[in-house]
């Protein structure tokens, strides 16, 4: 990028500072990516004004092809470093389909020392003005008692002196800052990269590609800091979960079909060879794999989850490098669906892998090597993509969707290998799968998943009619989901991350001018319901940091929290009067349903054998809902109150977010096969299933995605039209 004429640029609590490449925030460097950074220069300079996607990229990467998601994935960076979406702040602009705008208030500085000695003196009180309660704000504050000092060296003429002397630590005990992490793509090639393993020195990394036309799924090794990846593998069967040996020689990995099982080979390439043929099975939702091998430390042993037989659950048992030999490692109880994705410690002495006790419901467990009762670490029973040590030992990091929350949002979490409270690593953002650390600890690599999800609308004239092809109506480059009708039809509810988050919009009943309703400071807000009279929506949300209910008005304006408890509570739906809210929680220990009165007042309990999230019957008497995942069926109550009735044991785990309640009977989602999603509908009169449509790419499996026009004429649901992922890279991560 050439040198901007205006070096110095301010807006809101942020200063840009273009010649030493420099943000700050009341005086605090921000941290950004080189790349980052420059895009960020770019947006600043053209402030309210459109730049169009292909123009960032050549601004931005003059001397380089990279993809779009490239660029999204900066932007993302930045509306994280900036702090956008709190308190509504808003300073980049999202123009689905063309590109970005800075639409936040930007001052423009030259070189005069006299605009940067009165830009010094802002920053100063400002900083003066911050709230003293953490030991950043004290830090602060000691910062700002220097200010006069500072300012006689800037108007002694050593303006940038000024600069450099506020970013430091006002205090030579506390020693030097730690250096900034960083995140940067380490692949973005055509299609899907993941399962990242270092290498032993951590200067290489083994993973997975399914190549340019997403065809061949096999293993790669690339260095991290130079060159393209070199292909270890090129049989067309697929290939996965590579695992370094400690002594970086050989690369283990996994290949299914007729010549599948365990295989090593040079770690630069060579002849493969079979350790066993045995294929360690995948357990039930087990996309995206990863972790099915581990290495043990000294380098004996590989281990895999197995059964000796299909009526127990699935164990880990440690294979032999030279032999081929097994020896059981874990024995869970009868009953259990098994374990899965160890992880030796840098140690040798713990093995850390997740448990099955239903299909969907896993849970982290460490257990001693050398014998002993394994310890349960999480209580989240939801699904676990992946997991690693840190270099010391003391934590382990694993990717999850948290409690009560959605497949969408996959996070890294991180929990002490001795027991503890869980945290999410906030600055690697949603997505997040597959974690990998180097064995020096200063390198963290996941893979990134982005999901192409829109929404389809299927003409419906009776369910045996004559079928007809569905149409796509509401779309974006990002992930579109969670539709419904207002209860007059003329109108769409819907969640979408197209703006840098996940937020609640409204469009018209045929897709047109979509319009952005929520901006919460958190980005996972989503679930949006109409009120029987079309005024108001409720909505789920993190914002604030439990999951809870939130009203807000059909016109806009600031939500109202409904509920404030150290419960999760998600999924809301209304009673016909408008009367009550209903939501599934945890609140009583399990996962019930719950409503709550609208007008204010007390929850009620309706369930008391499972509930996740249900419907009202549109006369108003019975209450139907879902369970949760892998709980297979759905069941009815009187709205009274009474004893439930399994309605329709039909409904597939795979898709229990998808069906709707209608007059004559429930429309749902299934799948004869996961790649190829069935809508069906199951008659309140005559308690058959009719099959509507068979559907050519899967559905969303992880949001609420299939609504009924209030005349019933038309069917939304929403499909994965895209899905890929690239690995990123964190560099110092501890």
């Amino acid at each position: 990028m050439s040198q901007p004429i205006n070096h110095l640029y301010e807006f809101g609590r942020f200063r840009l500072d273009a010649a030493e490449r420099l943000l700050l925030r009341h005086g605090e460097a921000v941290q950004l990516t080189p790349k980052a950074f420059d895009l960020l220069l770019v947006l600043v300079q053209n402030h309210g004004h459109l730049l169009e996607k292909d123009e960032l990229l050549k601004r931005v990467w003059p001397d380089s092809f990279v993809e779009e998601a490239n660029l999204s994935y900066n932007v993302s960076l930045i509306r994280k470093a900036l702090g956008e979406g709190e308190n509504g702040q808003r300073y980049i602009e999202t123009v689905p389909k063309r590109g970005y705008r800075f639409v936040a208030g930007v001052r423009e500085m030259g070189g005069d020392p006299a605009e940067i000695t009165e830009a010094a003196a802002r920053h100063a009180e400002g900083e003066a003005r911050q709230e003293p309660v953490t030991s950043q704000a004290k830090r602060r504050r000691k910062g700002a008692l220097l200010a006069p000092a500072v300012l006689a060296i800037a108007i002694g003429g050593i303006a940038f002196g000024l600069y450099k002397f506020t970013t430091q630590s006002p205090s030579k005990s506390s020693g030097p800052e730690p250096p900034g992490q960083r995140i940067v793509p380490f692949t973005s090639f055509p299609g899907n990269e993941t399962q990242p393993a270092f290498s032993p020195d951590g200067n290489q990394i083994a993973f997975v590609w399914d190549g340019e036309q997403g065809n061949n799924q096999d293993i790669y090794v690339k260095l991290v800091d130079a060159g393209g990846p070199l292909p270890l593998t090129t049989d067309p069967a697929p290939d996965s979960n590579p695992v370094w040996s400690p002594d970086g020689r050989h690369v283990a990995f996994i290949r299914e079909g007729e010549s599948g099982g365990v295989y090593l080979i040079p770690a630069l390439g060579g002849t493969e060879r079979r350790l066993t043929s045995v294929v360690p099975v995948s357990l039930p939702f087990q996309f995206p794999p990863g972790n099915r091998l581990s290495w043990s430390p000294d380098g004996k042993f590989i281990a895999v989850a197995h059964k000796n037989s299909t009526e127990e659950p699935f164990s880990l048992f440690a294979l032999a490098v030279e032999t081929g030999e097994r020896r059981r490692l874990t024995s869970p109880p009868a009953g259990y669906v098994g374990d899965q994705r160890a992880a030796f410690s840098p140690d040798g002495k713990l093995l850390a892998f997740i448990r099955n006790s239903g299909v969907y419901d896993t849970d982290l467990y460490v257990a001693p090597i050398a014998g002993g009762e394994p310890r349960r670490l999480t209580f989240v029973q939801t699904p676990i993509f992946g997991l690693a040590w840190t270099a010391d030992g003391r934590e382990i990091v694993f990717s999850s969707i948290g409690p009560l929350s959605f497949p969408g949002n996959w996070s890294l979490w991180k929990v002490p290998a001795a027991g503890g409270t869980l945290e999410r690593i906030e600055a690697v953002g949603r997505g997040v799968i597959n974690p990998a650390i180097s064995r020096q600890g200063n390198r963290l690599a996941f893979a990134q998943a982005r999901f192409d999800y829109n929404i389809w609308r299927l003409p419906l004239r009776q369910p045996t009619a004559e079928k007809a092809a569905p149409v796509r109506l509401i779309s974006s480059t990002y992930s579109d989901d969670n539709p419904q009708y207002a209860p007059d039809g003329k109108r769409i509810v819907f969640g979408s991350d197209r703006s840098g988050g996940s937020h609640i919009w409204l469009c018209d009943s045929d897709g047109a001018n979509p319009t952005q309703l929520t901006n919460l400071a958190h980005t996972d807000t989503g679930t949006p319901r109409w009120s029987p009279d079309g005024r108001q929506l409720a909505f789920d949300s993190l914002a604030g940091g439990n999951r809870d209910l939130y009203l807000v008005s059909a016109d806009g304006g600031q939500p109202r929290r409904l509920t404030k408890e150290s419960s999760e509570d998600v999924c809301p739906s209304w009673s016909r009067d408008g009367r009550w809210i209903y939501f599934g929680s945890n609140r009583s220990g399990s996962l019930q349903i719950w409503k709550l009165p609208t007008a204010g007042g007390q929850a009620v309990q309706v369930t008391r054998q499972g509930g996740f999230e249900g419907f009202e019957s549109p006369d108003g008497r019975f209450f139907y809902y879902a369970k949760g995942r892998g709980i297979p069926g759905i069941w009815r109550i009187p709205v009274e109150g009474g004893a439930e009735t399994p309605v329709l044991d039909h409904h597939q785990a795979g898709l229990w977010r998808s069906w709707a309640v209608v007059e004559q009977g429930i429309y749902f989602a299934t799948a004869e096969k996961p790649t190829r999603p069935l809508i069906e509908f199951f008659s309140f009169a005559t308690g058959k299933v009719t099959q509507i449509t068979a559907l050519e790419k899967p559905i969303s499996r992880s949001f609420w995605g299939l609504a009924i026009s209030p005349d019933g004429q038309w069917l939304l649901f929403t499909q994965m039209d895209q899905q890929s992922s690239d690995i990123m890279l964190m560099e110092n991560f501890r």
